[in-house]
């Protein structure tokens, strides 16, 4: 199992309030969803008018497609506003969880 955890910084100069930013990344995170099966909320710079920050994760069997999957939506996202930084993480889990190492009991 695989998860891809991605933080995308967005310069939106043409907002001048908060309404006007959230619009944007309302707008940005609505498309995301829509196209892409991924988790995408506003993680970050709250209460600048003109940069917002969002997180996205998705999940998947295979490395390798969660890595191209996790690029894609980057590109996308970048498509719809100005991106001024991206991060992305991939981890990595190859052991199956006991059901012990849940806390369940049984």
């Amino acid at each position: 199992m695989t998860v891809g955890i991605a933080r995308i910084t967005l310069f939106i100069p043409e907002s001048h309030s908060l309404k006007e930013k959230r619009m944007v990344l309302r707008r940005v995170k609505d498309r995301v969803r829509n196209k892409f099966n991924v988790a995408i909320a506003e993680v970050d710079e709250n209460d600048v008018w003109q940069r917002g920050v969002l997180g996205l994760t998705l999940l998947g069997n295979d490395r390798r497609f969660v890595e191209s999957a996790l690029d894609e939506v980057v590109r996308f996202v970048r498509g719809l506003a100005e991106a001024t930084n991206v991060e992305r993480e991939l981890l990595t889990f190859s052991q199956p969880l006991a059901e012990n190492d849940l806390g369940w009991k049984g």
